[in-house]
């Protein structure tokens, strides 16, 4: 499995942003558009703690059994494996949606702040961006602890030599 890279996120968010603007300028001009949810950020926060919760207790309980300790439980690799799974689809998807909530709010502060509720839409946007980021950096930190420490084998013989 393939770590993930945050310049693929940072791309993801942008790209997301730049579309969701451009998005936003269209549907505001051609009608109404439509609000940020105020769950956005609260739904966003909560599966950042629950990663990093996961992390916190995994990295916990890898450093039980890396010390030996009598009942400690293990890691079961499948176990692992999902909550990378997890982590890094939830930063992939957090990228997407903090981007598109940043477009967003970037057209709501550009636009109409003088409208109360558009202000109101401009703080749930920015605080969404705020907790996808925190989304993007607990998958980050999961995936670190769940790293296996790399191969200390010699760099492979190229194919001639061995010939």
């Amino acid at each position: 499995m393939k770590q993930l890279r945050p310049g693929i996120l940072a791309g993801i968010f942008v790209v997301a942003g730049v579309l969701s603007w451009a998005g936003a300028r269209l549907w505001n001009a051609y009608g109404t558009l439509p609000g940020v949810p105020l769950a956005a950020p609260i739904v966003l926060g909560a599966i950042a703690v629950v990663l990093l919760d996961t992390a916190l207790s995994l990295k916990a309980r890898l450093k039980a059994q890396r010390e030996r300790r009598p009942g400690a439980k293990g890691v079961e690799p499948l176990m692992a494996a999902r909550a990378v799974v997890f982590g890094q689809a939830s930063a992939l998807v957090a990228a997407l949606v903090a981007g598109m909530y940043g477009g967003v709010g970037v057209f709501l502060l550009t636009d109409s702040l003088d409208v109360a509720a558009r202000r109101d839409q401009a703080w749930y946007a920015g605080f969404s961006v705020l907790a996808g980021i925190a989304v993007i950096a607990a998958a980050l930190f999961l995936e670190r602890v769940l790293k296996l420490p790399e191969d200390e084998d010699p760099a492979p013989e190229p194919p001639a030599a061995r010939a």
